[in-house]
């Protein structure tokens, strides 16, 4: 499916870390420094201006746990247990397997840390897969939580937040860390981010591993299958070439993923509860935001673009 139309946006909704050549709003992302590599993704920071009581309805699809600390705005996520709501709060939410319904009113900051696969493993962390679909707040992991919300100086710039966070990751790995991050999921993460078609049995004789070893290790580390690994892979993909945060060389090869249009509706409908026609037409900020971060860490991982360098939307 091509991108004919550029997607629509709220223009309620004002970032402080800029917009796409569409008007989509971004926020600041980065890759961590050298000796956290194994540990963090992608760092982000998101400060967005909104009227006052104007209340955003959208939702989260991250396919990564993620620290969030939220220090402005009022939150509220639909879980798979229950409506949770938050104001400041610091929070580890799981990977998702489908979008997350969230609003926030009023104008809103979110800082974070997207972890990678096999992070809360080797941190002696909540299981994945009983926090897919979930969130937990610091309190109830008995973590750090009033220190996290001190990090941000109120007139920091992103990168400050950032370094702040960079240590504070340091110092939570030097007191919680019980092992290494597993290597295959290392490797299961970055084929997902090159090929999501991939067959789960040709990884397996690509890593040199038994079949049934590389499922088990990926649904401790990813929460959730193999296979469903890479289809929501693929429909991230696909969702980031419609809301124009993705690499518009790559879309024939993206449309190219999927059988067919029936199918490609089929899947993408299942996972983000909209058609792909919906999906441009209705403003998805918080989506994109999150897209936009996602495909960043991406083409920097299969080298698209070098790291810190200008993405193909800006």
């Amino acid at each position: 499916m091509s991108r004919s139309n550029k997607p629509a946006v709220d223009r309620a909704i004002v970032s402080a870390n800029g917009a796409t050549r569409d008007g989509q709003p971004i926020s600041f992302s980065r890759a961590p420094a050298p000796d956290l590599e194994r540990w963090v993704g992608r760092f982000y920071v998101t400060v967005v201006d909104m009227p006052e009581s104007h209340r955003l309805d959208c939702g989260l699809l991250s396919d990564f746990a993620c620290i969030r600390v939220q220090t402005r705005g009022k939150w509220q996520a639909t879980t798979t247990t229950s409506v949770k709501h938050s104001e400041r709060a610091a929070m580890l939410f799981g990977p998702h397997s489908k979008r997350m319904p969230v609003s926030v009113t009023n104008s809103f900051t979110s800082v974070g840390v997207f972890l990678r696969p096999g992070a809360c493993h080797a941190l002696n962390g909540p299981e994945v897969s009983g926090l897919t679909d979930d969130l937990a707040t610091f309190t109830q992991l008995n973590m750090p939580e009033a220190r996290w919300l001190k990090l941000f100086d109120p007139d920091g710039t992103p990168e400050e937040w950032t370094l702040a966070m960079e240590q504070e990751m340091r110092r939570l790995i030097a007191d919680r860390a019980v092992r290494e991050p597993e290597p295959i999921s290392a490797r299961f993460e970055a084929a997902a981010f090159i090929d999501p078609n991939v067959t789960v049995a040709q990884l397996a004789d690509d890593f040199g591993v038994e079949q049934r070893r590389l499922e088990r290790i990926v649904r401790r580390d990813f929460g959730m299958t193999p296979k469903q690994v890479l289809r929501r892979a693929r429909a991230l993909d696909m969702a980031s070439h419609l809301r124009g945060v993705a690499d518009q060389d790559e879309a024939e090869e993206l449309a190219l993923r999927y059988y067919d249009q029936s199918h490609l509706i089929r899947e993408f409908t299942a996972m983000f509860g909209m058609s792909p026609r919906q999906f441009v037409e209705k403003p998805q900020p918080l989506i994109t935001i999150g897209l936009e971060t996602r495909q960043s860490r991406r083409l920097e991982a299969i080298q698209r673009i070098a790291p810190g360098g200008i993405k193909p939307w800006e």
